[in-house]
């Protein structure tokens, strides 16, 4: 949801989130629903380990990722849902704040 005064928490998570060419990479190892592990990530983007994480844990804060314990690993995916609910909070906002221009009317 938006407020009067700006976006929601989740949606600035999201934008935030997706700021950073580095995510955006990793977001994109996430296409056809594969699920990864840390040190895939890692590997596939020239990352370290804790590196990898910490890129994780703020796709996950920003509603685009989500985890699930597999024994000692956890596996990431990409998290449609919430990335529709985030990207229906922005079309929201984009729609209060800057409404597309009214048909220009012939005087």
């Amino acid at each position: 949801m938006t407020t009067p005064t700006g976006l929601h928490g989740a949606a600035q998570d999201f934008l935030k989130a997706l700021a950073s060419e580095t995510r955006q990479q990793i977001m994109m190892l996430f296409a056809d629903g594969r699920e990864l592990t840390v040190g895939e990530v890692a590997n596939a983007c020239g990352l370290g380990h804790s590196t990898a994480s910490e890129q994780l844990a703020l796709l996950r804060r920003g509603g685009l990722v989500t985890s699930a314990r597999d024994g000692k690993l956890v596996r990431y995916r990409a998290d449609p849902a919430s990335i529709g609910a985030r990207l229906a909070d922005l079309q929201g906002y984009l729609a209060c704040c800057c409404p597309p221009p009214a048909e220009s009317r012939e005087t």
